[in-house]
């Protein structure tokens, strides 16, 4: 068909142009979480509308993807992030406890790669977390079975407002099945964008203790 819905959506006349100052190998921390620290740090600085989100890509034991966007609260020596532990995701995690994780810093021509295995945080690290969320995000979460099917917002929003009536104004016990989890990487990789899409690429990979540092072509 020449038109309606089902014309293809054309997109090769959007066209970006990087023209980043690049990236070299005596720019990179030795250490990737450091050079992570270092790029989130000047992509907050951007004003970003949320500079925690990060697309979490899991897959079932037989090949299956799925990705979705979470949001990274603490990078120590892995990403940190939570969630219901009974969502995909974490049924996902259940049975092949790995992940990838990419970052899309658009706005500055980069991006930052991680791919690794998936442990649980500890329940009192969880805890720490649950406590220091607003209130009505714990209501929320609460309230919310991830995942599985609802009839509709109405009967989402009265599953929220009966648990905001229990709780009050006092504190939302953390259900059993909300958790967090740490990718722990073995390999990053930093993107920088450059002109005519010869982009800069360096990936880290575990070695000997440390981390090797290698140039990739675009």
């Amino acid at each position: 068909m020449a038109g309606g819905d089902d014309a293809p959506l054309d997109l090769t006349a959007v066209r970006e142009q990087y023209l980043s100052a690049g990236l070299h190998r005596a720019d990179l921390a030795p250490d990737p979480l450091d050079q992570f620290r270092r790029w989130y740090a000047e992509w907050a600085a951007t004003g970003p509308f949320d500079p925690a989100a990060v697309a979490l890509a899991t897959a079932t034991p037989d090949g299956r993807p799925s990705v979705r966007f979470v949001l990274v609260r603490r990078v120590d020596h892995g990403f940190c992030f939570f969630t219901d532990t009974t969502s995909r995701k974490g049924r996902e995690l259940a049975d092949n406890p790995r992940g990838a994780l990419c970052f899309g810093w658009i706005d500055v021509s980069r991006q930052v790669r991680a791919v690794g295995p998936v442990e649980p945080l500890p329940s009192d690290e969880v805890d720490d977390y649950w406590d220091a969320r607003p209130h009505g995000s714990r209501v929320s979460a609460a309230a919310s079975a991830q995942s599985q099917p609802i009839a509709d917002r109405e009967a989402l929003e009265q599953r929220r407002d009966e648990v905001a009536a229990a709780v009050g104004s006092g504190p939302v016990p953390r259900p059993d099945g909300w958790g967090g989890y740490r990718l722990v990487p073995d390999e990053v990789e930093v993107w920088q964008g450059r002109a005519d899409r010869l982009h800069d690429r360096f990936v880290y990979t575990r070695a000997d203790g440390g981390w090797s540092i290698q140039r990739l072509m675009p």
